[in-house]
């Protein structure tokens, strides 16, 4: 049974700050670091569901297992976080929607580090609120010992459920290889109209990493992602409302990596195609839209002095669509970014700036300023940066191909990019075995894009719409500002070489303030105060582990399906294991322990209490220890 480490890490290494390895202390921004092994020991099934219990990060789900999600931070819009494979962007130019569907299984994770804040200047758009970076294995680190570790899981429970994950990890001398499959299935549970939530959700991704030399290496990844489920009500509260979708994704990274003691040049390309078919109902014309993304970065990590560390790239990628509701469209976007690492004793000064280009605003100077200083067992941080973000292809021209749209969310092609800056201020305690966060926020925002909802008579473009029609139109919302304070903490206990106790807590307090008189769709469904937290117990060869999350947001309801968002909720998940022989598992699960009716999105019903029981085979050297996420 693996049991916790001797001494856990609550200062990791990181790169997502700064895409340099530096101390989390040192970087001046807030970061969590979870341990790619968290998925298994957790009572979760996606790695969306890990992400919910994981503090200062929100999961709106409307539906469970991976159907779907939109991941918020700092009490943003889910377009205004990037998301990051092995330093490369991976949201998609459809829709922020698919900006969960992550093109890796779940056993190649070696860490996903959450960086809250600013970071438009190192990584350009959607890094507003923050950004989400998953490591890879392969792409993080070269083993060149031979070795074959790998798992086989199995699970089955309620609502007709079947989950299967399993992955495998080899290392030699010249080339480690690694894949793996995430697979969750269910009927579903039972919808309105006797309609059934099901879901058909299954990740397979495989890569590879060739030594070339002492200081030149090869990295490879290739991945199909493949989404079928239930969609009643995920985007609409009307009644007619029987919607199912499809998403499939491909993805295919490439990665030439020069470094030495001294500096180092990484040269990326990523493609990603996906295709995506949406039924409304079984009356409906379905919509298909097919996107493509191709992207190039160069980056170089050097030294100018002692103290002093360089870093600076230039990227580009082309973005297309080809849809019968959204139409036929391209986008090209560019930007050249540098960064300085200032060590002044226990003080670290850390500019940058990025030059962005994109068709739909020009050229933009992105700055940002990060400080921090290290006092006894206290670092203090600080930083201020200015981020820009460009409607995606749904936001512009949503249900612009239709004969006739008779209500639903109405894109804008005339959308001006929406440009914030934001500004926070906070302190850790560092102890041994304990780490304590304060983090306060502002982020004001100018022409904030949401959907707002709109009369027939002040829509833009009439052409298919009726006029008794319900429409929500995608609108620049002059002014939104957004406070927040945020509290954090990991806390590890070790009764004995066995016998094991590890915590990870927060608290979020959100507020923002619009200048539109009529309430913005995702302004208002962000959480006001959410406590999330994790625990994990281990003797022996037991493990128990607890997952919960409390949300209070703004109400609302939809009468015409008979649906609701209640002022707040509390969720419980756990998981008990019990580990024979040192390779075999055998667990049970129990997810929304007190059957709560819930829903994060209106009219997207989630699962009620529900059970699952499963086995795990490990075979190689099973890696050993817990971590604080």
């Amino acid at each position: 049974m693996n049991t916790v480490a001797q001494s856990t890490d609550l200062d990791p290494v990181t790169v997502t700050a700064s895409r340099s390895a530096e101390r989390t202390n040192e970087t001046g921004s807030s970061i969590s670091v979870v341990d790619g092994k968290y998925f298994r020991q957790l009572p979760v099934h996606s790695i969306d569901d890990l992400m919910k219990y994981i503090p200062g990060i929100e999961v709106q789900q409307r539906g469970p297992a991976g159907s779907q999600a939109d991941v918020v931070l700092r009490g943003g819009t889910f377009q205004q976080v990037l998301v990051l494979l092995d330093g490369v962007k991976i949201n998609d130019p459809v829709t922020g929607h698919f900006s969960s569907y992550l093109p890796i299984a779940p056993y190649e994770i070696d860490r996903i580090e959450i960086l809250r804040g600013p970071a438009a200047a190192i990584y350009g758009s959607e890094a507003v609120g923050g950004v989400i970076h998953i490591i890879s294995k392969n792409f993080q680190k070269f083993n060149p010992y031979k070795s074959t570790k790998g798992s086989v899981a199995a699970s089955a429970g309620e609502y007709g459920f079947w989950n299967t994950e399993l992955g495998v990890h080899h290392t030699g001398k010249k080339i480690n290889i690694a894949g793996g499959l995430l697979s969750n299935n269910a009927d579903g549970q039972l919808l309105r109209g006797n309609h059934r939530g099901f879901f058909h959700n299954n990740t397979a991704s495989l890569s590879a990493s060739a030594s070339l030399s002492t200081n030149w290496r090869l990295n490879f990844r290739s991945a199909l992602d493949n989404r079928d489920f239930a969609a009643q009500n995920f985007y609409t509260p009307f009644a007619s409302d029987t919607a199912t979708e499809r998403v499939k994704s491909w993805w295919n990274q490439l990665q030439l990596k020069r470094s030495d003691s001294v500096k180092s040049d990484e040269v990326s390309f990523a493609y990603k195609q996906t295709s995506d078919h949406y039924v409304y109902n079984s009356k409906s014309v379905p919509n298909d839209n097919r996107s493509h993304f191709i992207f190039f970065q160069y980056t170089h990590t050097g030294r100018l002095y002692k103290n002093v560390k360089l870093n600076y790239g230039i990227m580009a990628d082309d973005r297309l669509i080809r849809s019968n509701d959204r139409g036929d469209h391209a986008t090209v976007h560019g930007a050249a970014f540098g960064a300085l690492r200032i060590a002044v004793g226990q003080l670290h000064v850390n500019p940058s700036l990025r030059v962005d280009m994109d068709e739909n605003y020009g050229m933009e100077l992105l700055p940002q300023l990060n400080l921090a200083y290290r006092f006894k067992k206290i670092n203090f941080r600080a930083n201020a940066g200015r981020a820009i973000r460009a409607a995606d292809f749904t936001e512009r021209y949503n249900n612009y191909g239709k004969k006739l749209v008779t209500g639903g969310s109405i894109g804008n092609p005339q959308l001006e990019a929406e440009r914030s800056w934001s500004y926070e201020a906070g302190a850790d305690l560092l102890l041994k075995q304990f780490k304590f966060s304060l983090t306060y926020f502002i982020r004001d925002q100018h022409n904030l894009i949401d959907y707002v909802a709109t009369p027939y008579a002040q829509m833009p473009r009439k052409d298919n719409l009726l006029p008794t029609g319900i429409y929500a139109l995608a609108k620049n919302i002059s002014r939104v500002q957004t406070n927040g304070l945020e509290m954090m903490l990991a806390w590890q206990y070790r009764f004995s070489a066995r016998h094991d106790l590890l915590l990870n807590a927060g608290a979020s307090f959100i507020h923002s303030a619009s200048s539109e008189p009529t309430p913005s769709f995702y302004i208002i469904s962000h959480a006001r105060t959410m406590l999330q937290g994790n625990l994990i117990y281990q003797y022996k060869n037991l493990q128990l582990s607890l997952s919960g999350i409390y949300k209070q947001r703004a109400g609302q309801a939809a009468s015409g399906i008979n649906a609701s968002i209640s002022r707040d909720y509390f969720i419980v998940n756990a998981k008990v294991q019990y580990r024979f022989f040192n390779c075999l598992s055998a667990f049970v699960s129990g997810n929304n322990l007190g059957n709560k009716m819930y829903s994060d999105l209106l009219g997207s019903r989630l699962p009620g209490s529900w059970t699952s029981v499963g086995l795990r085979f490990d075979f190689g050297s099973p890696r050993h220890g817990l971590s604080f996420p």
